[in-house]
């Protein structure tokens, strides 16, 4: 696993000067790709919900790492079902090409996965990008590791921040989706403190390669 990042440390942004810079960067007229990465229950996902609804949905479409999760047959088969979330439980690559393409701007629409939680199970062309779509917003865990498929996403964006709420926040809102999703209270806790804090160790290691930290609250 990649551990190394930049030892400078990239500034941190509230909200009102986030947009500030978004607006900056899109007033170059081109298609604009940003990603958001951050530990698990960072509220990549709200952010990016955020970002959409401020901009609007005819210009601004977000498009989730979490829709290549593999299928839980598929990891399953590979023993990786108790290691779900983790870097070699995602199709990388996949995602990877769907930047390109993204980023290529030459087809009509282009067609994402979406994970859907009350499955657990991702599901293809749910989300449609179109060509006029000048803000693509993609969140995700990995977007600033270099590891493997990985190390195709950064040269891929315009720019990558990192999402960091308070820690304890975090966990609690971590747990509490769990819950939501079926576990129990013990296992949720379980989960959250093992696998995800896992890692989460592994995403705040290459937090120096973001361009700027933003603080959701």
């Amino acid at each position: 696993m990649d551990f190394a990042a930049p030892d400078l440390a990239p500034p941190t942004l509230g909200l009102p000067v986030a947009l500030e810079r978004i607006e900056r960067l899109l007033a170059s007229g081109e298609r604009v790709i940003l990603g958001l990465a951050g530990s698990p229950g960072a509220g990549k996902t709200t952010l990016s919900t955020a970002l959409v609804e401020h901009f609007g949905p005819d210009l601004a479409v977000a498009v989730p790492l979490d829709g290549y999760h593999l299928a839980n047959a598929v990891l399953e088969r590979r023993g990786l079902r108790q290691r779900k979330g983790a870097p070699e439980t995602f199709d990388g690559a996949g995602y990877v090409a769907l930047l390109r393409r993204l980023r290529a701007r030459d087809e009509d629409v282009v067609f994402a996965p979406e994970f859907r939680r009350e499955i657990e199970e991702p599901v293809a062309g749910a989300i449609a990008v179109p060509r006029e779509a000048r803000l693509v917003i993609t969140e995700g865990n990995y977007l600033l590791l270099q590891d493997g498929p990985w190390a195709g996403v950064l040269p891929i964006l315009d720019e990558a921040w990192f999402v960091e709420p308070d820690d304890g926040v975090r966990l609690e809102r971590l747990i509490a989706r769990h819950e939501a999703f079926g576990k129990s209270p013990d296992a949720a806790r379980a989960w959250a403190l093992g696998t995800d804090e896992a890692n989460a160790r592994l995403i705040r290691a290459a937090r120096g390669r973001a361009a700027v930290v933003v603080r959701p609250e």
